[in-house]
């Protein structure tokens, strides 16, 4: 979508002019990962009005493929206008414009899904699970499994002022299930699921994917790998590496979840195997092997705005897996993305360069420790910031 930013704080009502940007929630990731040096494609559609050619110009202009976005003649490009404050206060406010875009009228029948599963990862978002019950199916056909489905990664983004029907939290939940990669905030959890005590909980609800990872907020993420998942995950393939991000929500396989408002689990896991595909499951006793659980904690920041950082994690940690780095630091490498997209105002952010997420990645414990990052940070050509206490 078009975003258009306050240029004061206040209310909508009393707010006199807003600058255009752009945003969206699977966009934010692959402009990310593009202006990080990784082959990225971004598969959706858009009005041929105005707005539509400044959000496709735009995301072109971070080195992303548009070539896959498709031009709907008869329905308009999504816009939406936002407060400046934190979305966690009750004074944030944000007025959509997308019932009836060309985004919400998605289908399998209009978009090209042999684009979207070429390349090595895709990358969904839960916030348009809610649009139309066309972009449903499109997920049911993307997120199948077998065959030559790519690596999923899927981001829950769970809105619950999106699903007027009620069903989003067991949507999302079994398209959680259903990925390879999932990224969920400790507090998204518990407010769409129900689930409380933390990360351990969070895994519990959710032991199918090979890679969870529960975002802490200002404390940092943990990260949740089965035994032989993390090698599977940063394993080269014959394909080129190249992202594709889809804006289309997603759906279930089991039908509706066994899950209570108290949080209630359901127990069950699957692995994948080396083809990328998922096998049959093994019966008889054999044990599972140790998962591996990793905590990083995130950096001090001094946050300017926090719209945005949650995509921000997610190119991060992509980008990490996509380089084959050891998770510890794919976990630290999500939070300097993310502490780009915090220390400027719009919802999007052009990451550090390799060099200096490289090197600030490397620190040892002490030193990440010490790490404080504001304003301007990624363009600092030195780097005094591990020296720098909170």
């Amino acid at each position: 979508m078009v975003t258009f930013l306050p240029t004061r704080p206040g209310r909508l009502a009393d707010v006199p002019s807003f600058d255009r940007a752009i945003g969206g929630a699977e966009s934010n990731v692959a402009c990310a990962l593009a202006a990080a040096g990784h082959a990225v494609r971004w598969v959706s559609r858009i009005g041929t009005d105005g707005f539509g050619d400044h959000l496709v110009e735009t995301v072109a202009s971070y080195g992303v493929d548009v070539s896959s976005v498709g031009r709907d003649p008869v329905r308009p490009t999504g816009v939406y206008f936002r407060t400046a404050g934190d979305r966690a206060t009750e004074a944030h406010e944000v007025a959509y414009y997308r019932a009836g875009s060309a985004a919400s009228a998605m289908s399998v029948a209009n978009v090209d899904a042999g684009a979207v599963r070429a390349g090595r990862v895709l990358h969904l978002s839960g916030i348009t699970a809610a649009l139309s019950e066309g972009c449903l199916g499109l997920l049911r056909e993307l997120t199948a499994a077998g065959g030559e489905r790519p690596l999923v990664s899927f981001d829950v983004n769970y809105r619950a002022g999106l699903w007027g029907s009620g069903d989003g939290p067991s949507v999302l939940l079994e398209l959680a299930r259903r990925a390879d990669v999932v990224f969920v905030g400790e507090d998204e959890a518990e407010q769409a699921w129900g689930v409380t005590g933390g990360p351990p909980a969070v895994r519990e609800l959710l032991p199918e994917p090979e890679a969870l990872v529960v975002k802490q907020g200002a404390r940092g993420a943990t990260a949740f790998v089965s035994a032989a998942g993390w090698l599977w995950l940063v394993a080269p393939t014959r394909r080129q590496p190249q992202i594709k991000c889809s804006p289309a929500p997603l759906t279930g396989r089991h039908g509706r979840p066994p899950f209570s408002a108290a949080g209630s689990r359901a127990a069950g896991a699957a692995r994948v195997g080396a083809g990328g595909t998922r096998p049959a499951p093994v019966s008889g006793p054999t044990p599972r092997p140790r998962p591996t659980v990793t905590f990083e904690p995130a950096p001090t920041v001094d946050v300017v705005a926090p719209v945005g950082a949650g995509d921000a994690f997610a190119a991060g940690f992509l980008s990490g897996i996509l380089r084959g780095l050891p998770l510890p630091r794919t976990l630290r490498l999500g939070h300097l993305f993310a502490a780009a997209a915090l220390t400027t105002p719009a919802d999007l952010a052009p990451p550090p360069a390799r060099d200096t997420t490289d090197r600030l990645t490397a620190l040892d414990d002490s030193g990440w420790e010490r790490l404080r990052l504001g304003p301007g940070w990624t363009q600092a050509d030195a780097a005094e910031e591990e020296e720098r206490t909170p």
